[in-house]
């Protein structure tokens, strides 16, 4: 049996970039994985893709 690839973490474009607020996500095929750059051996939120969508589709500016 072989182990699954590694994920490929990327930081948020809405980080500061001062590096003490950086946050990190990765996309996995039943949503997205988000950690905290700073601890990257802690806690991960699983997110399922509907619900991050959603997050996303909020966070979006009307005119």
């Amino acid at each position: 049996m072989t182990a699954p690839p590694p994920y490929q973490w990327f930081t948020s474009s809405y980080s500061g970039g001062s590096g003490t607020e950086c946050v990190q996500c990765a996309r996995t095929d039943p949503g997205i994985l988000v950690r905290d750059s700073k601890c990257t051996g802690g806690p991960v939120l699983s997110i399922p893709m509907q619900a991050w969508q959603d997050f996303i589709d909020a966070l979006q500016v009307t005119p």
